[in-house]
């Protein structure tokens, strides 16, 4: 008996979070058929992992090959999809295993991600939220767009794990959050502390500097 696979279906968002491609990118993909518009029960466009590949390969190269010689790139992998290297012309050797690889990873990481975090009714004002605690995932990926280190935010949030802060960026860009970014005083949350951060030659004030 043959059992078929079922191939995960990934929306436009998502698969910029594994490819680690801009959106915008993504759906120009699929606009100019660089990979194929298959429909989507949810975001109206699906795209399987060989179209992820394509998109890492399709704008990982960009700068090298033209989009003929890309083409033909991909035809080549098509034709031998098991090859670890594909070359794409006499001097260059693409390293299409390692792409895959680099794929896999992160695909993991988001399936990872989404059994960590929910959206539950009256926490955090529904926000998503790491399972077990009150800490919105959005709050914490924006904390390391600001240059936050992981152990910063461990330490300020004891109920975080280092994983869960690395997983906090891959399930953002997967799940683009719409409107304007919501205030932690909107979530029911305060501030515990601030970090002043200075501009150009700004300089900290000594305590003789301040007015008696």
């Amino acid at each position: 008996m043959i059992v078929a696979t079922v191939a995960h279906a990934y929306t436009p968002a998502e698969a910029a979070a594994v490819s680690e491609i801009a959106i915008k990118s993504v759906h120009n993909a699929i606009d100019k058929r660089i990979i194929a518009n298959r429909p989507s029960s949810t975001e109206g466009r699906a795209l399987t992992e060989e179209d992820l590949l394509r998109l890492k390969l399709w704008y990982g190269v960009g700068s090298i090959l033209s989009a003929e010689r890309r083409k033909r790139l991909f035809d080549t992998i098509d034709e031998n999809p098991g090859a670890d290297t594909v070359r794409a012309d006499d001097y260059l050797i693409i390293d299409v295993a390692r792409a895959r690889q680099q794929l896999a990873t992160r695909a993991e990481a988001l399936r990872e991600s989404e059994e960590l975090i929910q959206s539950v009714k009256g926490v955090v004002g529904g926000e998503p939220v790491f399972r077990g605690t009150r800490v919105p995932v959005r709050t914490i990926a924006a904390m390391k767009a600001q240059g936050a280190s992981t152990e910063e935010i461990v330490e300020g949030y004891p109920a975080m794990t280092g994983r869960m802060v690395e997983l906090a960026d891959i399930w953002t860009a997967a799940h683009p959050a719409r409107g304007r970014p919501r205030k932690l005083s909107e979530l029911g949350l305060k501030v515990k502390s601030e970090t002043r951060l200075l501009l150009g030659n700004e300089r900290v004030p000594k305590s003789s500097d301040k007015s008696s």
